[in-house]
């Protein structure tokens, strides 16, 4: 049985058991129905078990060694991730700007961050991609055992995962690849090629672009390490079984002929804007992140005018350019007020 189907059900006896609202007593009416679908183990229910065939399962949708549904967002996938390929003492490589979760992952793993530079467009100000060379050139020079990547990153920027990864293995070293803006790559091939089926490790947050639940997220392996032991020493014993099932559903959609005409469709109207509008100009390999600059108006200047004439809040800012970001749930509606705020900027 799924959890999807689990949680349906419902319980069929009296429980006096964790949690103490036992599906019936809201005590904030909003989300009444997290609330009925929110169970723990019991005799007559064993979730645990559901849990176990949902990521066998989701194993199957994206050919990977094992897939875990994470409710603590990518950085509890980046920190069960490291943990698992690296011993106290060891170095790892990541990029100096990168999220904080992955100094925090080699911190926790007793291991020793290692920092390279990654070269910034003046014209954008965006940090660009992971180039092989410079990986090689530290792999080369030190012994590292694990790499850390970003890609894409917060504004689109694509690395080229399968050479990195050709890089790793000369050097005998672990690639992990935060696609945490990425979940939506394995599903349609207008959007950049996922890290899912080339590195070690992947982590996407289905939160970001594919319409899960904050702080909903996956774990993808592709190497015979079990990181199930890392998990357990940080994970909650006490799971949220509705964000686990809104997972399994999450997958179920986009890996569904609807999900995936969603999201060529959305790619295909963010195209047809960007046709529509001469007074910007757009930047990135990704194109669900709409990159924009306007010449002799920084981009803090552009944030206010989308937030204050238009009502749009972007999701990045820096001094040359603004990323609004798009995903499931950018509808119709919102594609419409975006076309009409570019066009008269």
């Amino acid at each position: 049985m799924s959890l999807v189907k689990l949680l349906e059900e419902k319980n069929k006896v009296t429980c006096f058991t964790t949690p103490s609202h036992g599906q019936k007593r809201f005590l904030y009416e909003p989300i009444k129905d997290f609330y009925k679908y929110d169970i723990s183990e019991t005799e007559s229910q064993d979730p645990q078990e559901a849990l176990h065939y949902a990521q066998l399962w989701a194993r199957t949708v994206y050919h990977t060694y094992s897939t875990t549904f994470l409710t603590n967002g990518s950085t509890s996938g980046i920190i069960a991730a490291v943990l698992s390929c690296t011993q106290v003492g060891d170095k790892v490589l990541i990029a100096s700007n990168a999220h904080p979760c992955h100094y925090n992952a080699v911190r926790l793993a007793g291991a020793r961050a290692l920092t390279y530079d990654l070269e910034v467009d003046k014209y954008w100000g965006i940090p660009m991609e992971t180039k092989p060379e410079l990986i090689d050139y530290y792999l080369t020079k030190y012994d590292i055992r694990t790499v850390i990547v970003t890609s894409p990153t917060y504004e689109g920027i694509i690395s080229d995962i399968e050479e990195l990864k050709a890089v790793c293995e000369k050097h005998n070293a672990y690639l992990i690849v935060d696609e945490a803006h990425g979940a939506l790559y394995p599903f349609s091939e207008n959007l950049p090629l996922s890290a899912v089926n080339i590195a070690d490790f992947t982590v996407q947050s289905l939160h970001k672009t594919a319409g899960g639940l904050n702080p909903t997220a996956l774990l993808h392996c592709n190497c015979e390490v079990d990181v199930r032991p890392a998990l357990s020493m940080f994970m909650t014993t006490s799971p949220s079984y509705p964000l686990l099932a809104s997972i399994e559903n999450n997958i179920i959609y986009l890996n569904s002929e609807k999900g995936r005409k969603e999201i060529d469709e959305l790619i295909s109207k963010l195209d047809k804007i960007r046709d529509s509008v001469d007074n910007c100009e757009f930047f990135g390999d990704d194109p669900t992140k709409v990159l924009i600059r306007i010449p002799g108006v920084s981009g803090y200047q552009l944030s206010e005018t989308l937030y204050n004439k238009f009502g749009i809040e972007d999701e990045r800012t820096n001094e040359k350019s603004t990323m609004l970001l798009c995903g499931l749930g950018t509808d119709d509606k919102k594609l419409k007020i975006l076309k009409h705020a570019l066009q008269r900027l």
